[in-house]
């Protein structure tokens, strides 16, 4: 047992390095150079864009449509920390870190944008659907294959961490605590939906997420909509403590701790990076999947991904905390965003959100599985596909039933270790995905 703390506290240390100034530094600092270099591509290019996600190609080689490759990436990034994540911003960084975690997300329309460019770009053809992402246009483009391989190992562990046992964990304590059902009925359950789709492949996943994704965004965004427009009148002091605290402290109060700009740097684009997965290279790896006949139309598709997950939804989730009153009291983070609702329309809103985490936890569970199976082929060959989605779905119930602190800081480590070569890859090939723009939009 002392092992066994000890090595979680190492894990929890090893965590924290990895996530701290420099690592974040990195992120924003590679979105901000794609920015330029891409002649802010994100602003010039969003309406086309998501004019683009409805958009059906018939010519082009791939699995899935424009559309099911986008909700696919969003089942993934559209999750817990839309909920918690934005909560725990504000309670540890201040109303400020909501502004930075917009940079964090405009930055990073530009770093998603690259990423599957090159996905695309260096795909191949496979017995279980087309293979792309970071693996590939590691070796076959930046020509570093041992790069490739850990890339693809990260991403095998964080798959099972992050993407499955803490998602099914995070269902299975909300759904207790709200509707009295045992973590073991809901891991069971859990397990039974999610392998239904993931044993079918990645049709499967994209016509399960074509119809999931935007119904619990809907129901999650559009609940929040209706409660901003009974508190409509306190969005201004809302605007304005978000932009007045990004760029000065935030005093203490009430019951909420202060928090000086440095922390709300800090939290804003932590949170907002591990929202979007900007740079983290799991989303690339959908997007391979999608047919097209042109690298970037995939990639603009993929770029409103960032924009919707960060821009629209967390966005909305701080304002709706930031226009009640429960965010200066003592109410945890896990707790904070439930309440919220709830502030406006009772017990009907906590059950909202409660339903809303497992639809973003389901959904997690399915593309996480996607982006697990992937690196499993690269690393082991089509022969290994199989054998891994029993695992992965062998584990959603052990996950249900287990305390995750080890696993937590577990995934957030290989999160960071699958970022590192990833955007080595994005700086190196970053004047192919200059060279693929100019083309496209020449032309």
């Amino acid at each position: 047992m002392q092992i066994l703390d000890a090595l979680a506290e190492f894990i929890k240390f090893l965590s924290d390095w990895a996530w701290g100034a420099p690592m974040l530094f990195v992120f924003i600092g590679t979105g901000l150079y794609l920015s330029f270099l891409l002649g802010g591509i994100q602003f010039r290019a969003l309406f086309p864009a998501l004019k683009l996600i409805f958009h059906k190609e018939t010519d082009g080689e791939g699995d899935i449509s424009h559309f099911a490759a986008l909700t696919t990436a969003l089942a993934s990034t559209v999750g817990i920390g839309n909920i918690v994540g934005v909560a725990t911003a504000i309670a540890m960084g201040g109303p400020g870190a909501v502004f930075w975690m917009w940079i964090s997300g405009l930055v990073g329309m530009a770093t998603k944008y690259s990423e599957a460019v090159l996905a695309v770009k260096y795909r191949e053809n496979g017995p279980y659907g087309m293979m792309g992402g970071p693996m590939y246009y590691l070796s076959k483009g930046a020509g570093l294959p041992f790069l490739a391989w850990l890339f693809a190992l990260f991403t095998l562990f964080a798959s099972f961490g992050i993407g499955n046992m803490t998602q099914a964990n995070s269902v299975a304590v909300i759904v207790d605590s709200v509707f009295g059902i045992r973590p073991w009925v809901t891991g069971s359950v859990l397990m039974v939906l999610a392998g239904v789709v993931i044993l079918g492949g990645i049709r499967s996943i994209g016509r399960v997420t074509s119809l999931l994704i935007p119904f619990m965004i809907v129901l999650y965004v559009g609940t929040g909509f209706v409660i901003l427009a009974v508190n409509v009148s306190s969005i201004p002091s809302a605007l304005l403590l978000i932009f007045k605290h990004a760029f000065t402290p935030f005093a203490a109060g009430g019951g909420i701790a202060g928090a000086a700009v440095s922390s709300a740097i800090r939290y804003g684009i932590a949170r907002g990076v591990f929202s979007n997965e900007s740079g983290l290279g799991s989303a690339p790896i959908a997007a391979a999947a999608a047919r097209t006949n042109d690298p970037v139309k995939q990639a603009l598709v993929s770029m409103t991904q960032t924009f919707i997950d960060t821009l629209v939804v967390c966005t909305m989730t701080a304002l709706v905390i930031l226009t009640g009153e429960s965010w200066v009291t003592n109410i945890s983070p896990g707790e904070l965003t439930a309440v919220s609702f709830s502030e406006t329309l009772g017990s009907s809103g906590l059950y909202i959100v409660s339903a809303s985490t497992c639809l973003f936890a389901l959904s997690t569970l399915i593309g996480w599985n996607y982006y697990g199976e992937k690196a499993a082929e690269y690393l082991a060959g089509s022969k290994a596909v199989f054998p891994y989605r029993m695992i992965f779905v062998s584990l959603i119930l052990f996950g249900a039933l287990m305390k995750l602190d080890l696993v937590w800081n577990f995934s957030d480590l290989m999160n960071a270790l699958m970022a590192l070569p990833n955007l080595i890859a994005l700086l190196l090939l970053s004047n192919v995905v200059k060279k693929e723009t100019m083309r496209y939009f020449i032309q």
